[in-house]
């Protein structure tokens, strides 16, 4: 680990990416149709591929991703919220994907050591933005039911979104800038899909910033259990 490469962003980046894809591929064999269980299961390798970089610029990337304990994790508590019905899953893919876009960019324009990274996947985060966009109106414009389920499944996530703009340590970016950009744009797209803005507190669990801690929600724990048992089982095995 290099001094230009801040281990603690490195994991919380990684981390993020990693829980999210497997979360997505939790949804192979039981998507509503074909195509989308496809187009999850390429927004689950995208992450997957940001996790790989990401986590092999703090350390072996199989050890930090199947040996560590929960409480060492520091992904963020939203991208650990369970699937859901399809409709939860898609506003958790808006609130996150738009966050991700804004931060890339950021980083993307920088001379800083996540900058190659980031110009290569802000392009992948583009195309993850406007899929779960695209769900979003369909859904908040479409049936009674599909409507009803996508404004519950934004209003219970809403208060998982404020930590995504807590300071990390080792990433220079415009914090408050991005959310309010960030906040603009849920505004836009949910009164465009005919849902209302959350007006619920954008807390996590605990304290706002508490997943970047260490602190994660009780779906986290058995996701974990799920993703690290093959390779606790078979230790030191390879392919």
């Amino acid at each position: 680990m290099t001094a230009t490469v801040p281990a603690t962003a490195a994991l919380a980046l990684g981390d993020d990416a990693l829980v999210l894809s497997h979360r997505l591929g939790e949804w192979a064999g039981h998507a509503p149709v074909l195509e989308e269980e496809v187009a999850l299961a390429n927004i689950a390798l995208d992450l997957l591929g940001q996790a790989r970089v990401l986590l092999s610029m703090a350390g072996d990337e199989d050890e930090l991703a199947y040996l560590r304990e929960e409480r060492a994790f520091r992904n963020l508590q939203l991208v650990e919220q369970s699937n859901g019905d399809f409709a939860q899953t898609i506003a958790r893919q808006l609130y996150f994907s738009t966050y991700q876009q804004l931060l890339y960019t950021e980083l993307a324009g920088s001379d800083g050591p996540f900058a190659p990274l980031a110009a290569k996947a802000v392009k992948e985060v583009a195309y993850h933005r406007d899929h779960a966009e695209l769900w979003t109106l369909r859904l908040g414009d479409g049936t009674e039911t599909s409507r009803e389920r996508m404004q519950r499944a934004c209003e219970a996530l809403w208060r998982f979104t404020g930590e995504m703009f807590q300071p990390v340590e080792g990433l220079d970016a415009d914090w408050a800038g991005m959310e309010a950009q960030w906040l603009r744009s849920m505004t836009d797209v949910l009164g465009r899909a005919t849902l209302a803005v959350p007006e619920g507190p954008r807390t996590g669990a605990w304290s706002a910033g508490a997943g970047r801690q260490g602190l994660h929600t009780e779906p986290f724990g058995r996701m974990l259990a799920e993703m690290q048992h093959l390779h606790r089982s078979h230790p030191g095995a390879s392919w």
